[in-house]
């Protein structure tokens, strides 16, 4: 039997697979086209597609008006970046913290420790919280049907953080009205009348969507299709 040789791999050898082909640094909140299954850092590929419908690398058509709605997080390649580059995630973390800094604003990932839950048994975890994302940073949003076909929702407005993305909305508004959280995928989520991705977190709908106008943040909904 052969013995098995242990062959180290240079990181940069690798590099091609684990950066964005738009920003040329490692991935960031890593993004991947469904129709081609390329990955880029998602604010690289959303500023993209602001503007265009195809993919950066390829250039094949996502969507002719919604290329938003075909791209999708990928946590599988964003962990195995972090895992490959030394210090990338503690790095990256120094960096969003200083961005909200700078701007006075305060960083959603932070969690207050005076408003944890005192009566938690381990103090030194801050998920022993009795309700972690009431710590996040909260986002009041209006849910608005604009189609016949749908049933309105009983309490339009509602209230919770601002990392939940677009498919917790969705899933949400199933569980409301058609009596079934697995029956979210008939839901179209809209703002401004745009159609939204599913990953996009609330936050990122604000920043990008909402940014210069009062809230709650005022989402449609529809059937995905819509029978007049």
């Amino acid at each position: 039997m052969s013995a098995l040789v242990e062959k180290r791999i240079k990181l940069k050898s690798i590099n091609s697979h684990i950066t964005c082909k738009i920003c040329k640094g490692y991935l960031i909140d890593a993004t991947t086209v469904t129709e081609c299954l390329h990955t880029f850092c998602k604010s690289c590929l959303v500023k993209h597609l602001e503007e265009n419908n195809t993919c950066p690398m390829c250039n094949i058509v996502i969507h002719q008006s919604h290329p938003l709605q075909y791209i999708s997080f990928d946590r599988t390649m964003q962990d195995i970046v972090y895992k490959l580059v030394p210090n990338l995630l503690n790095n990256e973390t120094i960096r969003e913290r200083d961005f909200y800094k700078v701007r006075g604003l305060s960083n959603p990932k932070d969690i207050p420790l005076a408003s944890l839950d005192l009566n938690s048994e381990d103090q030194s975890d801050p998920h022993a919280a009795s309700d972690y994302h009431r710590q996040d940073e909260q986002i009041n949003i209006c849910l608005e049907c604009i189609s016949p076909n749908m049933r309105a929702l009983k309490r339009r407005f509602i209230r919770c953080s601002a990392q939940a993305t677009i498919l917790h909305l969705k899933k949400f508004i199933a569980m409301k009205i058609m009596n079934g959280v697995d029956k979210y995928r008939e839901i179209d989520v809209l703002c401004n009348d745009e159609l939204l991705g599913k990953d996009h977190t609330l936050k990122f709908v604000v920043v990008t969507r909402w940014r210069f106008q009062n809230p709650p943040l005022v989402l449609q909904y529809r059937p995905k299709i819509d029978i007049a």
